[in-house]
């Protein structure tokens, strides 16, 4: 690469505007320096390609590959990748990680692959109804990646099982503190969904199996005879919407648990929820937590993964359950509602680790040390 010319990056992810993993690229993309990083972004389904100019920053260039699903993309991808050239390419999900890996050898030599994991491989292969040959996917392809980002120390020690541990980073998710905030400072009650005084506990994420939100209705029906006023909103869209809605109805709670679907700024809900909770079976550190705390929301999580562990434990304002179980997360959610005045804060010391600047300095230092090692 000429000395004279900005190392050439291109971040890859499903779409804009999904969950945690495509929110950190976006994050990358919005603060890397334009000064040091010629950046593109690459998105892979057909609805990826949609923002307002004003939505991203006039420096990074969009490619919209407008596959119908990731594994359809690889045509176009490596087209890309050939024309584009670049020297460093981050990808940001397993499923994606594992076609941009397999699909190395066709790229330019000289083209560096990052990928950042986020979820812990072990939860998530006894979990969540993965293939039979994904377990080799990760132990065949991952060790072609020159690095492996993880999000928490636990996930790296996790993931070293299944990828050399040369080659694993621990990088923390980037978090807009002050956005959040701001968000939230703006917000009104009208902003929220609630019927009553509450309390309202709010549920942020894919309505998928691995976030265990079947597991919550059924707390929430347990909880209510304790609190008759509780009421809770899942923000997000996913395939189990529907079981989800015929669940609430079949526990009498479709009076009380709201569904407001994809909300862009969760942080509008902030000032009128009680308690954010995270019941997920498994997952690595979500930005929807990490957004909670900065909004400064008591939290309640299940042990979903190592590093919500470690990060929370003993931490003010913070229940962990025991088990990702009804009986555990009950039992959880009434002590924690029983100790909690209503509308009470808490600062999170630990969310300065997470400020925006910082993380995209991490991942900016990871980069150059990536670029710079020998060929």
């Amino acid at each position: 690469m000429p000395a004279c010319r900005r190392p050439r990056l291109l971040l890859l992810i499903p779409r804009l505007g999904g969950g945690g993993a495509q929110r950190v690229a976006e994050l990358l993309a919005r603060h890397l320096s334009p000064r040091s990083y010629e950046l593109h972004m690459g998105t892979m389904l057909a609805s990826g390609a949609r923002t307002a100019p004003a939505e991203f920053p006039p420096h990074v260039t969009l490619h919209g590959l407008g596959a119908s699903r990731v594994r359809a993309a690889a045509g176009p991808l490596l087209r890309l990748v050939r024309s584009l050239r670049p020297d460093l390419i981050l990808s940001g999900m397993a499923h994606l990680n594992f076609l941009v890996l397999l699909l190395r050898p066709f790229f330019p030599a000289f083209t560096r692959v990052v990928v950042r994991q986020n979820g812990s491989v072990s939860a998530a292969l006894a979990h969540s109804g993965q293939p039979f040959y994904t377990r080799q996917l990760y132990r065949r392809l991952y060790p072609r990646a020159d690095r492996v980002v993880c999000q928490s120390q636990a996930m790296a020690d996790d993931l070293s099982r299944h990828a050399p541990a040369a080659r694993l980073s621990v990088l923390p998710n980037p978090i807009e503190i002050e956005e959040v905030r701001a968000v939230a400072a703006r917000s009104s009650l009208e902003s929220a969904c609630w019927s009553g005084p509450g309390p309202h506990l709010l549920g942020v994420g894919r309505l998928e199996p691995e976030k265990g939100f079947d597991l919550l209705l059924q707390a929430l029906a347990a909880t209510r005879k304790r609190f008759p006023r509780v009421e809770l909103a899942l923000l997000g869209t996913g395939k189990e919407g529907a079981s989800l809605r015929g669940l609430t109805e079949a526990l009498g709670l479709e009076d009380v648990v709201h569904f407001p679907g994809l909300v862009a700024e969760p942080a509008a809900f902030f000032p009128t929820t009680d308690l954010f909770v995270l019941s997920s079976r498994h997952e690595g550190l979500p930005n929807a937590l990490l957004e909670a705390a900065a909004g400064g929301l008591p939290l309640l999580c299940t042990p979903a993964s190592g590093g919500i562990v470690a990060l929370l434990r003993d931490q003010p304002g913070c229940w962990l359950v025991e088990q990702s179980s009804v009986a555990d997360l009950t039992a959880a959610l009434l002590t924690a509602l029983e100790s909690l005045p209503c509308g009470q804060r808490f600062p999170h010391s630990f969310i300065e680790a997470f400020r925006v600047d910082g993380a995209v300095q991490a991942y900016a230092e990871l980069i150059d040390a990536v670029l710079g090692e020998p060929r």
